[in-house]
């Protein structure tokens, strides 16, 4: 069983390593790829540093994006045949421990994306600004109202997909190159009756540096809700 974990960065010096070396001391056959999007050198210095193993690093000009990164990992996945991709932050949000329940849960019940969820009876949010929280929730309850589908969480940041659902989202052209890409790519799923559940997370605000997410982002991802449900899929 192959298995890519795709890591977007934006200027996490401060995490990232750290991320890394959890992920590589708890599962020795699992593959990383990072795509680094940051204004400055020190996430690339770090990583030659360390020198990993089992670590593709891919450092982009300019910042283009979470879905468009994440649109790179799973172009890179199909071209190396993974079976399963995991995606997460690259703030230690999500906590590296849960990756082998959602591989767990993805293997033995032969679904096509399982998401990490903030809004089960058994999640929790630790230390989340309560902006952050109220706009999360807003973004959540405006997607259920619009598609209709039983998910709690369209907006969480750690999935893991089938490679037959990723094979699927590369056959569309990317509308959202935001946070939002994870509700598109959701929707487009579900649409084309994939099989999707949800595992209960704990997710777990920074620690360490500031969150690229600025207002804007979230007015901008609202408003990509709505594109979203007009869009013809």
């Amino acid at each position: 069983m192959k298995v890519l974990i795709i890591i977007p960065a934006y200027n996490e010096d401060e995490n990232i390593i750290k991320l890394i070396k959890i992920i590589q001391n708890e599962y020795t056959n699992v593959n990383i790829i990072l795509i680094d999007d940051s204004n400055n050198f020190l996430t690339k210095q770090n990583i030659e540093h360390y020198k990993f193993s089992n670590l593709k690093y891919v450092k982009r000009d300019v910042k283009m994006g979470r879905g468009s990164a994440i649109r790179f990992g799973f172009e890179y996945a199909n071209q190396h045949f993974f079976d399963y991709i995991i995606e997460m932050d690259s703030d230690c949000s999500h906590d590296p421990n849960e990756i082998k329940f959602l591989l767990e849960k993805i293997t033995n019940k032969n679904y096509d994306l399982i998401i990490g969820s903030r809004y089960l009876k058994k999640s929790k949010i630790v230390g989340w600004p309560i902006k952050r929280k109220i706009f999360s929730k807003l973004a959540n309850l405006l997607a259920q109202f619009l598609f209709g589908f039983d998910i709690s969480d369209y907006t969480n940041g750690f999935r893991i997909y089938s490679r037959r659902s990723i094979t699927e989202l590369l056959k569309y052209e990317i509308k959202n190159n935001g946070f939002i890409y994870l509700t598109e790519t959701l929707i487009i799923l579900k649409k084309k009756k994939f099989l999707i559940d949800e595992y209960p997370t704990i997710f777990i605000n920074r620690k360490f540096g500031s969150s690229s997410v600025r207002l804007k982002d979230i007015v901008n991802s609202l408003l990509g809700i709505f594109k979203i449900k007009f869009r013809k899929i």
